[in-house]
């Protein structure tokens, strides 16, 4: 029996890597679109490595012909430069539209818990927009809606971890009492690859079995890493001030405006029943000795020069 043909977009990042490598692991042939073609490749031949090509629809098919399903992790965190929410969500569109010509069958679709709660925030806007695109897709679907994706890779539970190992204080942009309900990353890939062996159109949370306040998603991680630094609320402006601060220190985007804004909102937790198993707690305890010792930037990661 031939293997399955699947395309999956960033399978050399975060949340495609452990989609990509749930696939190989059960003997698909895995295809993956990536902006930075030239960057480390952790899964050699057994990955073929194809560039975007939004602007050659022709070659966007091409890439796309033969395959059964698509896994779209494809996102930008923040705009920057040439790279905005509006171009991300055109380029989504694009992707779409030549994985119906291609004769995909299915498309599971990585999208973010409560998109069209924040419809004043840019990055929950045009999340929203693009599940819209989805349905109306010709395309039998999933759409997938992860809270805070912790594993291997993150940057958010890192650099909290990077920033209590170094600084006596850690600044808490308001009361700290909106909650998260982070989910493993190996969760999501699993929900998100059985979802694409399913042909109803689904759409569902991909939450863990806690939840935390921000103070307490904080005191968590500096518990594992043995930090004593002191919890210090501040007004929101004035925390992403001294993000920015360090930021410019590290040559990074550490923390955005609408990504404060959607925290205090509560758009990282999940009404659903948790689908997720992986405790926080638990991955904090095995990895604790490696966390946060380096910083990880963004802008390295998908901006770099």
């Amino acid at each position: 029996m031939p293997a399955e043909q699947v395309v999956v977009t960033g399978a050399l990042g975060y949340t495609g890597r452990y989609i990509t490598r749930r696939l190989l692991a059960r003997g698909a042939q895995v295809t993956t679109l990536v902006a930075h073609p030239d960057r480390p490749n952790p899964f050699g031949s057994r990955l073929r490595i194809a560039p975007f090509d939004f602007d050659r629809p022709d070659a966007l098919r091409s890439t796309l012909a033969g395959a059964t399903t698509l896994y779209n992790t494809y996102w930008v965190r923040f705009a920057r430069g040439g790279t905005t929410f509006e171009q991300a969500v055109a380029n989504t569109r694009r992707l779409i539209q030549a994985a119906e010509a291609a004769g995909v069958r299915r498309l599971v679709h990585i999208s973010v818990s409560n998109a069209s709660a924040a419809p004043h925030l840019p990055y929950f806007r045009g999340k929203a927009e693009l599940e819209d695109a989805v349905r109306r897709s010709k395309l039998s679907y999933a759409i997938v809606r992860p809270t805070l994706i912790f594993g291997l890779g993150d940057i958010l539970i890192n650099n909290i971890a990077w920033l209590l190992r170094r600084f006596p204080l850690f600044a808490v942009p308001g009361d700290g009492r909106y909650r998260l309900q982070p989910i493993a990353a190996e969760d999501v890939a699993a929900i998100a690859v059985e979802a694409g062996d399913t042909a109803a159109n689904v759409e569902l949370d991909a939450a863990g079995p806690d939840t935390f306040t921000f103070d307490e998603l904080v005191w968590l991680i500096a518990g594992a890493v043995s930090s004593r630094a002191r919890l210090v609320h501040m007004p929101p402006a004035l925390a992403l001030a001294a993000a920015s601060l360090i930021g410019l220190s590290v040559g990074d985007v550490m923390l955005t405006r609408d990504e404060v804004a959607g925290l205090m909102a509560d758009t990282l937790v999940s009404a659903e029943p948790p689908r997720g198993q992986g405790r926080l707690g638990d991955w904090l305890r095995a990895n604790a000795e490696t966390l946060g010792r380096e910083y990880a930037s963004e802008l390295r990661r998908h901006f770099p020069t």
